[in-house]
């Protein structure tokens, strides 16, 4: 027989603290029903011999000591079937396009089950944005989490959604989907998501999560769970290779703050909790490719910088677990340049397991470290020029001034809507590098510039 408490203790923001309970499990839903014969739903957070904290999904509003909590002995499950592909959900996994919740193929705990580093797979395949600045030098492979460090104000939105409409894997078959996930939104936001996925197709092959800023901060928690979950089902069951799209773990990471001040933790840096490395390697290590199976999940986080401070400890702490960061550019959003992508402080770091022969093409990496050299130098002589100005410049480093502006108008500069496949993204490349001489193109074998050499192709 299941038993009801009436053993409330305190209340505290989303929390509420039950004592005298027999032992209950970490994780556990909670139902709770309120003198008005309504009933919340809450999940329990911590344990202990003396007192359970339990966080309220629906909020606290209108619970007293008279609320009877009632433990189910059960963990928070998504349920999940094929049918998810084109529906737009809560970021508890209700239905919100108007259609009817999913009859399930199974049910899943959100938590998911932790994968074994010997069966992982090095990632290795590459996956097409698009985006020249992604593919070109800072390339994605399949199984790779790869963040977007971004600042408010800037499109990191508009550049999620392009990506979810645009990645594939070119030259494959196999089936692939989108798994994207909002958290912490606005209703207007959430309006522009909805439309741009139904407008564009793209809610064909995708799975949608939306958790709006004023839904309760547990939801946030829940939310990213839900979309990995659904993305592990697609991959592992269905042999689908799935890109998840988070955003944005900033929020995420306030509502982990907002539950640790109700526990009153104690703080770790800047307020967030101690543990919060830890809760954020939970969700960025669930990516991956494992031996055996045909199906990968390959991860995108959007996360925005306050103050655009990159050594914050969302951003810093996101920098140890995942395999690099894009990163958006401010100063490039000024000049009007779409997407403001700036690949000097972008890295991927399995770029070089995903290019080459077979892959992308033989010429990328070369093309790749030459143009970011060249941009590099050609970025510190902007410096140099404001303080002795362009004249006083020898005709090597005009040179290699003007590729830094050819650079971000060309191949940095590209429409929201504007696909561009890989040969298109290396040819942008070397139409712009064949504006240097060729004897400063050091980074790059003859072979390549015999090759693709705007110049020599011609000749041949």
């Amino acid at each position: 027989m299941t038993k009801e408490y009436k053993t409330i203790v305190e209340i505290s923001g989303p929390l509420i603290f039950i004592e005298k309970t027999e032992p209950v499990g970490y994780g556990e839903l909670v139902n709770i029903n309120l003198p008005d014969g309504s009933t919340k739903r809450g999940q329990v957070l911590d344990t202990s011999a003396d007192i359970v904290a339990v966080q309220v999904f629906e909020g606290t509003g209108g619970l007293n000591e008279e609320s009877g909590v009632v433990f189910t002995g059960e963990t928070i499950k998504l349920p999940v079937s094929k049918d998810m592909l084109g529906r737009i959900l809560s970021g508890s996994g209700e239905p919100l396009d108007g259609g009817p919740r999913i009859v399930p193929e199974d049910r899943i705990d959100v938590n998911g089950a932790s994968m074994n580093p010997y069966s992982r797979m090095p990632p290795e395949e590459f996956i097409q944005t698009g985006i020249s600045t992604i593919d070109g030098t800072n390339t994605l492979v399949r199984g790779q989490k790869l963040p977007i460090f971004s600042g408010s104000g800037l499109p990191h939105n508009e550049i999620a959604l392009q990506i979810a409409r645009q990645a594939k894997v070119p030259g494959s078959e196999e089936a692939f989907a989108v798994v994207f996930a909002a958290m912490g939104i606005t209703n207007e936001e959430a309006q522009y998501f909805m439309e741009d996925f139904e407008k564009t197709g793209a809610l064909e092959r995708a799975v949608v999560f939306l958790n709006l800023a004023d839904d309760p901060a547990v939801e946030r928690i829940i939310t990213p769970r839900m979309a990995l979950t659904a993305a592990e089902y697609l991959a592992y069951q269905h042999d689908m290779h799935v890109l998840v799209i988070l955003t944005d773990i900033t929020n995420y990471c306030e509502a982990l703050r907002q539950m640790g001040a109700a526990r009153e933790e104690v703080p770790g840096r800047r307020g967030y909790p101690g543990y919060m490395y830890t809760d954020l390697a939970s969700l960025y290590e669930r990516a991956g490719v494992i031996k055996g199976t045909k199906g990968s999940v390959t991860q995108f986080s959007i996360l925005t910088m306050p103050g655009d401070d990159i050594t914050h400890p969302i951003p810093d702490l996101s920098g140890y677990i995942t395999e690099g960061q894009i990163v958006v550019s401010r100063e490039l959003h000024r000049k009007g340049i779409y997407p403001p992508i700036n690949v000097l402080p972008s890295l991927s770091r399995l770029m070089n397991s995903g290019i080459g022969a077979g892959k992308t093409r033989d010429d990328h990496k070369a093309v790749s470290d030459q143009m970011y050299a060249a941009y590099a130098e050609g970025r510190d002589l902007r410096g140099l020029v404001a303080i002795v100005g362009k004249e006083a410049l020898s005709e090597r480093d005009q040179r290699i001034l003007e590729f830094a502006d050819l650079f971000e108008d060309r191949f940095v500069r590209q429409g929201r809507n504007e696909d561009r496949s890989i040969e298109d993204t290396l040819n942008v490349a070397w139409s712009i590098l064949s504006e240097l001489p060729e004897a400063l193109l050091t980074r790059v074998d003859n072979k390549f510039i015999d090759k693709y050499h705007p110049a020599h192709k011609k000749s041949n």
